[in-house]
């Protein structure tokens, strides 16, 4: 349904915490100028776990409104709760998202069964549509091919955003659902295979810093073209790891803020990028040209 770069974006916000809706629209009009393809609103990089339920939604619709149709827009909706992942895909459909992103529950740690219902009771109540999201390292939850299959089967459920570590994972899923179900690298770092083995896209965090260069490495690799896929990548391969040297989405806030683009805060129990690791960062962004 969608292809390309799709930047989980960030949530910029004021020191006191508050949303910084001016930046926020400043983001947009980045992406949109810089080619991203589609922007994830309220992802775990957008911070959805310390945005209380008024603010996601109002995140999300901001977004919309900011983009103008220029992008598509895909709400995170996903919680541990299967009623509160309801209420908040109904809200990112009401708000003018053209898709929802559910992360599996974590914490929790449902059985495969209960994935399954799961994320079938979110698509039979709200018929936008959804995208699964597989991050393991995060949720202590695996949602295993054996459910991603039975749950393409569902109409409105239309893509799986896998963020496993493997090349393996997706390269199997993709043999297995074909073209009911689109796969896109949740991992930066193995985006460029996955695509050339046939996956549609990334939910890139790196996208936040270079837009531009993730959009083409995507499209090189939509088109078959390794050689050049590779090339761009290599530019990016120190900004991709550089931006989990702490826990996501510390070290991109601040990389965002080094573009002048939004404020480094963040809120608790996230605390700003240790400052012995600025120099790591900024190296990356070098690097990738993406500063001078």
């Amino acid at each position: 349904m969608f292809r390309g770069s799709m930047v989980a974006m960030v949530t910029p916000m004021h020191e006191d915490g508050a949303v910084d809706w001016e930046a926020l629209v400043r983001l947009v009009d980045f992406h949109v100028e810089n080619g991203t393809d589609a922007i994830v609103a309220v992802g775990t990089t957008g911070e959805s776990a310390t945005l209380d339920y008024d603010e996601h939604c109002q995140v999300m619709r901001r977004v919309v409104e900011a983009a103008a149709g220029r992008v598509p827009v895909i709400g995170g909706t996903g919680a541990n709760s299967t009623w509160e992942a309801i209420k908040l895909t109904r809200c990112a459909m009401e708000g003018g998202c053209d898709a929802a992103l559910l992360v599996t529950p974590y914490y929790n740690k449902p059985t495969q069964e209960g994935l399954y219902q799961h994320y079938k009771a979110v698509a039979d109540a709200v018929p936008i549509p959804q995208i699964l999201y597989n991050v393991p390292g995060r949720t202590a939850c695996d949602l295993l091919p054996d459910t991603v299959e039975r749950l393409a089967d569902i109409p409105n459920i239309v893509a799986l955003k896998d963020a496993h570590g493997t090349v393996q994972r997706p390269r199997e899923i993709i043999e297995r659902c074909g073209e009911r179900l689109d796969v896109y690298s949740g991992d930066d770092g193995n985006a460029r295979e996955i695509i050339l083995a046939g996956g549609k896209g990334v939910i890139s965090v790196s996208a936040n810093v270079a837009p531009a260069l993730m959009h083409a490495m995507c499209m090189a690799a939509l088109e078959g073209d390794r050689e050049t896929a590779e090339a761009i990548d290599a530019r990016l391969a120190a900004l991709h790891k550089a931006l989990f040297v702490e826990s996501n989405p510390i070290p991109v806030k601040w990389a965002v803020a080094q573009l002048g683009l939004c404020g480094t805060a963040i809120r608790l129990p996230m605390t700003p990028l240790s400052e012995h690791h600025h120099e790591t960062v900024r190296q990356a962004m070098l690097l990738a040209g993406v500063l001078e």
